[in-house]
């Protein structure tokens, strides 16, 4: 079809073939070649070579496209003249010369090539000194471009920077060279406003110069870099060469570095099998190169092996009496503690010369061993951690302590693979190495608390340095070689051993402390508590008395805890308001009293305990264990009209739910004994609840508690106030015996129980409760039901009307 060229209201038109680019745009006053090889391109090509070499090309939108329609074009092209043309096979590659630019205006047909009535677009704003200061400033940051770099056909640079080209066709150049997006490029052809899209390319130009200049400078600074390397590399080949004609070395490290891991192997006095494994190391560091990155990982290595003590012990100072004198200096009470401490360190000495044998592989005759491992159980606040370091204080051992609270990963144990970028040894080799001695005593903290995820169950991992028979050729992942752990005294702490896997706790020896009474709080705070926060806040010259009244104020108003870590605390408080009255030069009290107290630490935290001041029908006192020491334990019961239901509130679990269900059997199995009707279950609904609702309790200790409280709200007979009961109940009314004992017995006292029913197994338990706790306490045993309620109630049997039973107002009972 001949081109058309129409002109219309000042409009011209024309009818000419069209072919789609994509990837690119081609802007008018500038020289392109193109390459066209799908089917309606080439025949639009080679119809418009023919007449009048005038095409249309328009940029596709999409470039994935092989056979785009007319939506898959861009409204906005460039009319362009066919310069030159050459043909090979089926493909053809032309140069081009954008002339002006176009709009379709309609589409004429697809077949057999595009064709299209377009419309010349005129340019806007031509001429203005604006656009003219815009063009020169474009033209010296187009020089900037090209000095940084930017690849520029010598012809196209020559014509921008004649001073011939006019505003527009400088712009149009340049922006034909921009590296942005096809979609971007696109944008400046449609901008029809000559000022605009000189202000646009000038943006664009400048982010390109930055960008330019930025990775010009990276260029300067790594070639600078690289020549560093290659002149160092240079000149220790130069130096290696040397030496070889020298004769001094061989290698490509430092004779005085060899020569120095060679003198630390000397000194560090390992066994026969690790210093050959040190030695053949040491012979791969000299046979690399000084530049291979491995040498680094064998020096940390070698550092590591020659750091640890393999022949270096702490002499023993294991004087029974003098480690008796250290730990009362540094602890009050705990006398069961210290004396099972005691008997351990006895053990020890006496086994030093089996510990040889052990050494040497001669084991008794049954290889059997004394645990050599202790677990110190109880609350925080009582000293757990502290007792560890008196007993290495005792010994005149290094002492090492490594908390595990947390730790989910095996390798924190045992280390990691030396395969590994940033390998290290586990947590235990490290310590050894820190303490410089292979008898440490070595403090595992919070051993209750280590975690298990997909890295592996870091408890596994310690049943070997735990173990007597095995740790004296523990491995760990990173050393690849044994390390004697037997000589090492190790001490776990924890809470609770509930969570202690049994393999783990089987291999400890455990020490349970309960706690503190109120008479070791009041000498534990006057003897090592108050001096120690008067020495920390510089308050020791100032005399400040404390009588025991206050302290025992303290404890009891302010602390309700089996630990002392509170009540340091408070009196820390206490310190720091008198020291800013000191600071601030105003009188302060050199005899604390209650007043002083309230002032400083505010109104009382705790009352009494017992929740109740006088005996009320269904109360009863339970007692509990907790990991954080023993507790008072109350229940309430309220019954109401209904058909027999038992409800059961307070997060309890499935434990103690069992024990509220048999309680509630004997119950009413006993109808008769407790002057009840027969069917009196069926007309009534039982509500039993635990307050403090937000705290999980479970186990079977609170039976009979639960039971008195049940049949008191059943019978109306108050339960006196003072009775506290522990114990497991049966159906039939047996009283079972329960464990933690001496926890429960210090958590009345501190209550200020009177009474405490305990089944009667539990009687052999009384020799660890102190002195002092029981002369204050009247201790009933019991192996059944009926003993309990005659002790815990104020009349017995109950002498009431069977009506009574029923009764819908609410009877709350505690336990």
């Amino acid at each position: 079809m001949q081109d058309t060229k129409i002109q219309e209201n000042n409009k011209i038109f024309r009818t000419i073939p069209i072919v789609a680019i994509r990837g690119s745009v081609v802007f008018p006053h500038t020289d392109s070649i193109l390459s066209f090889g799908r089917p309606k391109s080439v025949a639009a090509v080679n119809t418009a070579f023919e007449k009048d070499r005038v095409i249309g090309i328009l940029t596709q939108k999409d470039p994935r496209l092989s056979n785009p329609v007319f939506d898959d074009l861009y409204k906005i092209g460039t009319l362009a003249t066919i310069t030159q043309m050459m043909s090979s096979g089926e493909e053809i590659n032309a140069m081009v010369r954008g002339q002006i630019r176009i709009r379709v205006v309609e589409w004429v047909t697809d077949k057999p090539y595009l064709m299209a009535k377009v419309e010349e677009i005129a340019e806007e704003e031509t001429k203005s000194d604006k656009l003219i200061a815009l063009s020169k400033q474009l033209i010296e940051l187009f020089k900037k471009s090209v000095n940084l770099g930017k690849a520029v056909e010598i012809t196209t640079l020559m014509r921008i920077l004649s001073g011939e080209a006019d505003p527009i066709e400088i712009v149009d150049s340049i922006a034909s060279l921009l590296d942005v997006k096809t979609s971007e490029k696109q944008k400046l052809l449609e901008t029809i406003s000559v000022l605009r899209r000189t202000e646009r390319v000038l943006e664009l130009l400048g982010r390109e110069v930055n960008i330019l200049d930025i990775e010009r400078t990276i260029s300067i600074k790594t070639h600078k870099r690289f020549e560093d390397q290659m002149r160092k590399a240079m000149l220790r080949e130069k130096k290696r060469t040397i030496e070889e004609e020298l004769g001094e070395d061989e290698s490509g490290i430092m004779t005085d570095e060899i020569n120095e891991y060679k003198q630390k192997i000397k000194k560090a006095k390992m066994p026969k099998e690790i210093r050959e494994k040190a030695q053949k190391e040491l012979k791969r560091l000299q046979q690399l190169s000084i530049n291979n990155p491995e040498g680094g990982y064998i020096r940390n290595y070698l550092d590591w092996l020659c750091d640890m003590p393999w022949s270096k012990v702490t002499s023993d100072n294991a004087s029974i009496k003098r480690a008796e004198k250290t730990l009362d200096e540094d602890h009050y009470g705990l006398d069961k503690v210290k004396e099972r401490i005691l008997e351990f360190l006895a053990v020890m000495k006496l086994k030093k010369e089996t510990q040889r044998n052990h050494k040497k592989g001669k084991v008794g005759e049954n290889g059997e061993h004394h645990p050599t491992i202790l677990c110190f159980i109880g609350p925080p606040g009582v000293g757990k951690t502290s007792i560890g370091k008196s007993i290495a204080r005792a010994l005149g051992r290094k002492f090492v302590r490594v908390s595990l609270g947390g730790i989910r990963d095996e390798a924190e144990i045992r280390g990691h693979r030396r395969t590994y970028v940033g390998a290290l040894p586990g947590r235990i080799i490290q310590g050894i190495k820190n303490a410089g001695s292979k008898n440490p005593v070595f403090m595992l903290d919070e051993i209750d608390k280590i975690g298990v995820d997909f890295r592996g169950d870091p408890s596994s991992a310690l049943l070997e340095a735990l173990d007597p028979e095995q740790n004296r050729e523990f491995s760990d992942h990173y050393l690849e070689v044994p390390f004697d752990l037997s000589e090492v005294m190790f001490i776990c702490t924890g809470n609770v051993t509930d969570t202690i896997p049994a393999p783990l706790l089987d291999r400890m020896e455990i020490i349970k402390f309960a706690g503190y009474i109120e008479d070791e709080k009041y000498h534990i705070a006057k003897k090592y508590l108050w001096p120690k926060q008067l020495r920390l806040h510089s308050l020791e010259d100032k005399k400040i008395k404390v009588s025991e009244s206050i302290f025992l104020e303290i404890i009891r108003r302010y602390t309700k805890e089996a630990g002392v870590r509170d009540l340091e605390r408070n009196l820390a408080t206490i310190c720091r308001k008198i020291a800013r009255q000191v600071a601030e030069k105003k009188k302060y009290p050199k005899n604390l009293g209650s007043v002083d107290v309230r002032k400083f630490l505010g109104p009382y935290r705790y009352t009494s305990q017992l929740a109740e001041k006088k005996d009320e029908v269904g109360m009863a006192t339970g007692l509990a264990v907790t990991a954080a020491g023993g507790e008072i334990l109350f229940i309430e019961v309220s019954l109401m009209p209904g058909k027999g239901k038992l409800t059961l509130t307070g997060q309890l679990g499935d434990v103690m739910k069992e024990s509220a269900m048999a309680a509630f059997t004997w119950a009413k199995s006993h109808w008769r004994a407790l002057g009840l009707k027969e069917n009196f279950s069926q007309k009534i609904d039982v509500h039993i609840h635990v307050p403090e609702g937000a705290v999980p309790k479970d186990g079977p200790s609170a039976g009979i508690a639960i039971t008195t409280a049940l049949v008191s709200a059943l019978t109306g007979v108050a339960v006196k106030k003072d009775v506290g009961m522990t114990g497991e109940i049966t159906l039939r009314g047996r009283v079972l015996e329960i464990g933690g004992v001496k926890e429960k017995v210090v958590a009345g006292h501190r209550a200020g129980l009177k009474t405490i029913v305990m089944p009667k197994d539990n009687k052999k338990d009384m020799e660890d409760i102190p002195k002092k706790v029981q002369e204050g306490i009247n201790f009933i045993f019991v192996d059944n039901v009926e003993t309990v309620l005659k002790t815990a109630l104020t009349t017995w049997p109950p002498k009431i009307k069977a009506d009574r039973a029923v009764s819908p107002q609410p009877l709350i009972a505690t336990v």
